[in-house]
């Protein structure tokens, strides 16, 4: 029997609006929001729930994740049998919904079989959107192969692997129809140096534009779109003009190439905390000076880069890109992002723009008739105070996620 639940007493924050809304009751039925307004029906066998102030909030939404890293060792996760890779995966969803993220979008590694696990409820997490593997040159970011190691390839065929490798054209075609065969929901393409690759220098340009072009016009083909990992200005123009929608990173970004990108309909993705983590714990992980030096490199113009894609009108979806240990600073994101953007900025971002960039807008993010359940009651007013969102959820009262709750402190 399908339960009802009416949330009552509290403040509805409005995400788009950047507003708290008071004097209203939000109704769930099964997985779905079904009723707002005031003094709503109460069916005979509803639950009520007496908010007591506290604010009603949408579940939070991070578009950039990497679930199937769940140690830094990214050989390790590769040679681990793709069923350990799956339960620890679901550890590291699970981690993620207990603070408040309740979809995520994962940037390479997460296969249809994850998404099914979540939907079924195999696993309590946030719903998964996936591109399958990322695409990567021979030698480009997703490459992990040190410059001695000739053996073809990687184990692309594991779940603990990020990356595929594969080039020129119709083979970048191949794989694009592979990945949206197997469930993608857009398309990855690694096209600039990385920080935690081997044999790729930061500014490197990574696939021709007639590689990208290929990218781009399968996912357009089957009405999704190419999410790139970009760093530099050069590769992030390069990106936009060829169609690419989503920018993720952007740390070096300038703002003509940011105005470019709004005019075109790009949504970028910074991940500042990555970076801030890498910094803190780069010594206890044995990283040399040229990582170091990467990581300097693209941590020095983080802010810099918020302030010009808000100034050019380019809209910011939240993202962390955290792997390993380095998820327990998953909230510090928000931190950082408040040294330059408002928390009802923030707040969008991690709501309706993310939303909108995993193709649910209206569904996910929202307080709405019809948009799933997923959220958070708040022990305070996050458009006062971001750092109620901090703190691995200790400010959450209760967390539903598609109307199952999975936290309940009130």
């Amino acid at each position: 029997m399908t339960k009802t639940i009416i949330f009552t007493g509290g403040h509805i924050l409005d995400a788009e609006a950047g507003q708290l809304r008071d004097d209203l009751e939000v109704q769930v039925t099964g997985s779905r929001i079904t009723a707002i307004g005031a003094a709503l029906p109460r069916p005979a066998d509803a639950e009520i729930i007496d908010l007591a102030g506290k604010t009603l909030m949408p579940g939070l939404i991070d578009c950039h994740v990497h679930v199937v890293a769940e140690t830094l060792d990214l050989w390790g996760n590769m040679i681990a049998p793709s069923s350990l890779s799956a339960l620890r995966s679901a550890r590291v969803m699970n981690d993620a919904l207990m603070r408040g993220f309740t979809t995520l979008r994962d940037l390479g590694g997460a296969d249809y079989g994850l998404v099914l696990a979540v939907e079924e409820g195999l696993v309590d997490g946030p719903r998964l959107v996936i591109c399958g593997k990322g695409l990567t040159t021979t030698g480009g970011h997703a490459d992990l192969r040190k410059r001695t190691d000739d053996r073809p390839g990687i184990l692309s065929d594991r779940l603990g692997s990020m990356g595929l490798i594969v080039d020129g054209v119709d083979n970048v075609r191949t794989a694009c129809r592979t990945m949206i065969k197997e469930g993608a929901n857009f398309i990855k393409v690694m096209a600039n140096g990385g920080v935690s690759s081997p044999n790729d220098p930061i500014h490197s340009i990574q696939y021709s534009r007639e590689e990208i072009a290929a990218m781009v016009e399968e996912a357009d083909n089957a009405g999704l779109y190419v999410s790139a990992h970009v760093y530099t200005d050069k590769a992030i123009r390069r990106c936009v003009e060829l169609g690419v929608h989503s920018l993720e990173h952007c740390n070096l970004i300038e703002p003509e190439t940011a105005k470019l990108a709004a005019e075109k309909g790009c949504i970028a993705v910074p991940t500042l905390v990555a970076y801030d983590a890498l910094a803190i714990e780069g010594e206890a992980l044995g990283l040399g000076a040229t990582e170091f030096s990467k990581i300097e490199t693209v941590r020095s113009g983080g802010l810099r880069s918020l302030e010009i894609m808000r100034d050019a009108g380019l809209p910011m979806a939240f993202g962390s890109d955290l792997l390993g240990q380095l998820r327990k600073y998953h909230c510090m994101e928000f931190e950082l992002l408040a040294k330059v953007l408002s928390p009802a900025e923030i707040i969008r971002s991690a709501t309706t723009i993310g939303a909108r960039l995993c193709q649910l807008e209206g569904l996910a993010g929202t307080i709405a008739e019809n948009a799933y359940a997923d959220l958070l009651v708040i022990d305070g007013n996050p458009l006062e105070d971001i750092t109620l969102l901090q703190d691995d959820g200790a400010h959450m009262s209760l967390i539903m996620a598609n109307g199952k709750v999975v936290k309940h402190a009130l």
